[in-house]
C-alpha cells in the first residue's frame, strides 16, 4: 500500500478510537426515560461516520454493523422505535465488536473469533419491530413528533442518509456524504470490561432504568425528544496532528539548549562583570527565553487526565452490574494536564484500584441499606495540581479497610506485623507481594497479584500513594506524581566530591546530626540516628553504592531523611550542593542499568550527575548487610 494511503489509514484508525470512545461514553450517560436529542444526534454521528469512513477503505465488516446501528438510531432519534434498557446493551456489545474488529485491521491480524453475523442479527432483530406510524388527532400533533421529525430532517441533510435497505452494506461513499472522518470526538480507546446489564447513575446524568426486558416484550411509547441544535466546532482548523517521535525528539533537543545554556551560564560567574557586562545581560536573556521555551515544548506533550478518566464510566458500569452492585462514579478536575508518558503508565493501576473499590470496597445495596448507608455507593476519581506534581485521589464510601483481617493475612503468610502497628504501616501491607484478604479467588481478585504491581508502575514514575481508610466510612488512595517523566526537580548532594540527585518527592527534611543521637545496633552491622524521638534507619551513600573510602562520620556529613513505601530513612552525604531542575537521561538506553541508579543528567559544568532511585536504597542496604553476614 502506498505511504500516503498508510498516513490516511492511520488517520482512521485514530479518529475510528475516538467515535467508539464517544460512542461509550453517550450510550452511558444516556438518560433512557428523558433521551437528550442533543445526545442521541452524538450517538448517531459516531456510528455515520465510522459506517462512512469504512466504507471508504473497504472494511465491509465494519461497514455491516455500522449500518445496521446507523438505521437503528435513526429511528429511535426520530421518535420512531421506542428507546430499550436492553437496546443500549446491544449497542455497547455491538461498539465492542467494532473495536475489536479495528483491532485487528490494524494489526493486520484476523480475528475470526468477532461474533459479526451475531451482532449484525441482534441489530436486525430490533429492526424488525414494527415502526410506530404518528396517528393524527386533528390538531396535527401527536407525541414527540414535531421535534423528532425535524431532527431528523435536518440531519438527513447534513449526514446525507443512505435509501438502500435494512442490511445491505455500502462499501462505496463520496467525500461528500462522509466528510472524511468529521467530528471527531478528541477521546482516546476504551476496552471492553465484561457483559452488560444494570446501568450505573454516569456522571452528570440522571440514573438509568434498572429493569432489563426482553426484546419481545412490549417496548414503552417513545418519549418525547426535546430539539436542540447541534454544538459544531471548528476545533479541527485550529490543531494538527503530529507523532510522538517528532515531540520526543523535540523535547530532547530544548533539553541539550537547556543543558548548553547552564554551562555557558556557570562559565560566565568567572567573568568580570564591569568588563563582560553585556555578555552576561545577553546570557541572562537567553537563560529566560530557553526557560520560557522548555515550558512551551514541554506543554506540547501536555493532556488532559480525561483522556483516562474517559474509561471509567463503562469500566464502573459493568463492574457494578457484574457484582449486583449501585455504583455512581463521580469524576472532579478532569482538565487537570500531565505529560502523555505519564497518563500512558498511571491508567493500569487507576484501573486496579478502581476495580478493587467496587469489588472489595462499596457494599451490596442490602449491606448498605442494613449500615443505614444509601443502596447506591459512589467511587470518585479527583486530580488536582500542587505544586510541581499531579494529585489522583480514588476514594469510595464502602466498607473500609479491616485492620484485622489485614494483620491475619499477614500473620498468616509469616510476615513480621504486630498489634501496636500504626494504621499507615498495617495500610501499607496490602502492597505487599501475593497478599489479598479476599476469602475466594474471582475472576476480579483473591490472586494476591495487583496492589504490588500497582505500587511499583507509580513508584516507577517517581511517584508515590498513601492510603487512608476508616471502618464503614470508606477508603481513599492519593497517587502524587511528577507532571512529566523528562524533567526532575531535585537535591544536589555529594559525595568524594561526585555530585548525585536526589527527588524532591522523596525528601523530608535535612539536618545536622548530633554524635549522641547516632547508634550501632547490638550484634549488627545497621546504624540508627534518632529524629524527634523516633530511630530512623541510617545509610551512607558511598556505601551503598561503594565509591570512595569508609565515610566521615556522621556528625561531620548532612543527614537526608528521605520517605520510601510508606517508610523514612536517613542517608548520609558529604554536603548539600543546592536545588536544581535537571533533564533526566536514561541510563539504560545509553549505558546499562544500574542497582540504585534511576537516571543521569548533565550538570552546568559538563559533568554528569546520577538521579538516584530512593527506592532501591533500603534494598541495596539489606543486600549488602547479607553479603557481609555470609562472608
Amino acid at each position: 500500500m502506498a505511504t500516503g494511503m498508510e498516513q490516511f489509514l492511520q488517520v482512521f484508525f485514530e479518529e475510528t478510537d475516538e467515535h467508539l470512545a464517544t460512542l461509550e461514553l453517550l450510550l452511558i450517560g444516556l438518560d433512557l426515560d428523558q433521551p437528550d436529542a442533543e445526545t442521541l444526534n452524538g450517538i448517531f454521528r459516531a456510528a455515520h461516520s465510522i459506517k462512512g469512513s469504512s466504507g471508504m477503505f473497504g472494511f465491509d465488516d465494519l461497514t455491516a454493523v455500522t449500518h445496521e446501528l446507523e438505521t437503528l438510531l435513526d429511528r429511535i432519534r426520530c421518535g420512531q422505535t421506542a428507546l430499550h434498557t436492553d437496546m443500549i446493551g446491544v449497542f455497547l456489545e455491538a461498539r465492542d465488536v467494532l473495536q475489536r474488529l479495528l483491532d485487528a485491521h490494524r494489526s493486520q491480524v484476523p480475528d475470526p473469533d468477532v461474533p459479526v453475523s451475531a451482532t449484525v442479527d441482534r441489530l436486525r432483530a430490533w429492526l424488525a419491530e414494527p415502526v410506530a406510524v404518528a396517528a393524527d388527532d386533528g390538531f396535527g400533533l401527536f407525541d414527540g413528533a414535531p421535534a423528532a421529525a425535524e431532527n431528523c430532517a435536518s440531519d438527513d441533510d447534513t449526514f446525507g442518509f443512505f435509501d438502500d435497505a435494512p442490511g445491505m452494506p455500502e462499501t462505496a461513499a463520496s467525500s461528500e456524504d462522509f466528510g472524511f472522518f468529521d467530528d471527531a470526538p478528541g477521546a482516546p480507546d476504551v476496552k471492553p470490561v465484561e457483559p452488560y446489564g444494570i446501568f450505573d447513575k454516569a456522571p452528570g446524568a440522571p440514573a438509568a432504568a434498572a429493569v432489563v426486558t426482553a426484546p419481545s416484550e412490549q417496548p414503552k411509547a417513545a418519549p418525547a425528544i426535546a430539539a436542540k441544535p447541534a454544538a459544531r466546532t471548528d476545533s479541527e482548523s485550529s490543531s494538527i496532528r503530529v507523532s510522538v517521535e517528532k515531540i520526543d525528539s523535540l523535547i530532547n533537543l530544548v533539553g541539550e539548549l537547556v543543558i548548553t545554556q547552564a554551562m555557558l551560564s556557570q562559565l560566565s560567574e568567572d567573568l568580570d562583570p564591569t568588563h563582560f557586562e553585556r555578555l552576561q545581560q545577553a546570557l541572562a536573556q537567553l537563560e529566560h527565553n530557553t526557560r520560557d521555551l522548555q515550558e512551551s515544548v514541554m506543554s506540547i506533550r501536555m493532556l488532559p487526565i480525561s483522556f483516562i478518566f474517559s474509561r471509567f464510566p463503562r469500566l464502573v458500569h459493568d463492574t457494578s452490574a457484574r457484582l449486583g452492585k449501585q455504583v455512581e462514579l463521580i469524576l472532579q478536575g478532569e482538565h487537570t494536564e500531565l505529560d502523555k508518558s505519564v497518563i500512558e503508565k498511571l491508567s493500569d493501576p487507576l484501573t486496579h484500584i478502581v476495580r478493587n473499590s467496587i469489588d472489595h470496597g462499596i457494599e451490596t445495596p442490602a449491606e448498605r441499606l442494613a449500615a443505614g448507608k444509601p443502596a447506591q455507593g459512589s467511587v470518585k476519581l479527583a486530580a488536582s495540581h500542587q505544586g510541581g506534581s499531579v494529585v489522583v485521589e480514588i476514594s469510595d464510601d464502602g466498607r473500609g479497610l479491616s485492620r484485622e483481617r489485614i494483620l491475619a493475612k499477614a500473620r498468616e503468610k509469616g510476615l513480621a506485623v504486630h498489634d501496636g502497628m500504626t494504621d499507615a504501616d498495617v495500610w501499607q501491607l496490602i502492597f505487599m507481594p501475593g497478599f489479598s484478604t479476599a476469602e475466594a479467588v474471582t475472576e476480579l481478585s483473591g490472586r494476591g497479584v495487583g496492589m504490588d504491581v500497582v505500587r511499583r508502575n507509580i513508584q516507577a514514575m517517581g511517584g508515590r500513594i498513601d492510603i487512608d481508610s476508616a471502618p464503614g466510612m470508606g477508603t481513599r488512595m492519593c497517587i502524587r506524581l511528577p507532571l512529566t517523566l523528562a524533567i526532575l526537580d531535585g537535591l544536589i548532594v555529594a559525595v568524594e566530591k561526585v555530585n548525585y540527585v536526589v527527588p524532591l518527592t522523596y525528601i523530608v527534611e535535612s539536618l545536622q546530626a548530633r554524635a549522641d543521637d547516632v547508634r550501632g545496633l547490638a550484634g549488627e552491622e545497621s546504624t540508627v540516628i534518632r529524629v524527634r524521638g523516633e530511630y530512623l534507619p541510617l545509610f551512607s551513600l558511598n556505601q551503598l553504592l561503594r565509591i570512595g573510602a569508609a565515610p566521615v562520620p556522621p556528625e561531620q556529613g548532612i543527614v537526608v531523611i528521605l520517605e520510601s513505601e510508606g517508610k523514612s530513612f536517613a542517608l548520609q552525604v558529604d554536603e548539600l550542593v543546592g536545588q536544581q531542575q535537571v533533564v533526566i537521561k536514561s541510563l539504560e538506553q545509553n549505558f546499562r542499568r544500574i542497582d540504585g541508579i534511576a537516571g543521569a543528567t548533565i550538570m552546568g559544568d559538563g559533568s554528569v550527575a546520577l538521579i538516584l532511585d530512593v527506592d532501591a536504597l533500603p534494598r541495596l542496604a539489606a543486600q549488602g548487610e547479607s553479603t557481609h553476614e555470609r562472608s
